[in-house]
């Protein structure tokens, strides 16, 4: 009687299952749940603001390769890259509330006009999303009033991410080079489960498995 009952409390939750369809010795396909993956994708929303800091005593994007002076274009400043770890606020004011660091690298990538070649990705560093990424890769035309980059994947909840970014630059000095720039990102991603909560939910499951195998009837 303990077994059947046992048998039927396993049999009524999902298993994760490897399927074995191997057509080569390093391939095979997987179960998304192996990965903590729900069957189901989100389409999330985040409007963020990227502070790109270059003066002051403490920037936070410097340049590591200045244009070739041989080769100087004043007005694009082709061949300069920067490296960046830029403050994401959730307003366009550097005293709102910090949500993550755009961490990566900009180049001038055009003789003809401003246009940087952008690799990012965007840490989350608060609330549910926190320690997850989005990378973002793509031509930035700076001086059009609305740009789009492509989100080309993520870690954390992010992973398998895909989407795009618009960007609208909300306040830039030619003083000081310093600029402010709107970001709404658009991700398709899966639904990540905590790994956290998995391991306790199987836990339980086994306790609960073992107390009705040894119940005294």
């Amino acid at each position: 009687m303990k077994l059947i009952i046992l048998f039927l409390f396993f049999l009524s939750k999902p298993l994760i299952f490897v399927t074995t369809q191997d057509t080569d010795d390093y391939m095979n396909q997987l179960d998304p749940k192996l990965l903590g993956l729900r069957n189901e994708e989100k389409l999330s929303h985040f409007k963020l603001y990227w502070h790109d800091i270059v003066s002051g005593q403490n920037p936070t994007s410097i340049v590591v390769v200045p244009p070739p002076p041989s080769n100087m274009n004043i007005t694009t400043a082709f061949g300069m890259v920067n490296i960046i770890d830029n403050p994401l606020t959730l307003g366009p004011d550097l005293s709102s509330k910090l949500v993550g660091r755009a961490q990566g690298l900009y180049a001038s990538t055009s003789q003809s006009e401003v246009n940087l070649l952008m690799a990012m990705n965007f840490v989350i560093i608060d609330g549910k999303y926190n320690g997850s990424s989005i990378t973002i890769l793509g031509r930035n035309p700076t001086l059009n009033k609305v740009r789009e980059m492509p989100v080309i994947g993520g870690s954390g909840h992010f992973r398998f991410a895909r989407g795009y970014a618009e960007l609208r630059t909300h306040y830039f000095s030619p003083k000081t080079m310093d600029a402010i720039v709107e970001y709404n990102i658009y991700v398709l991603h899966y639904s990540c489960s905590d790994s956290i909560h998995k391991r306790l939910l199987n836990f339980l499951l086994i306790t609960l498995g073992l107390y009705i195998l040894f119940l005294p009837f």
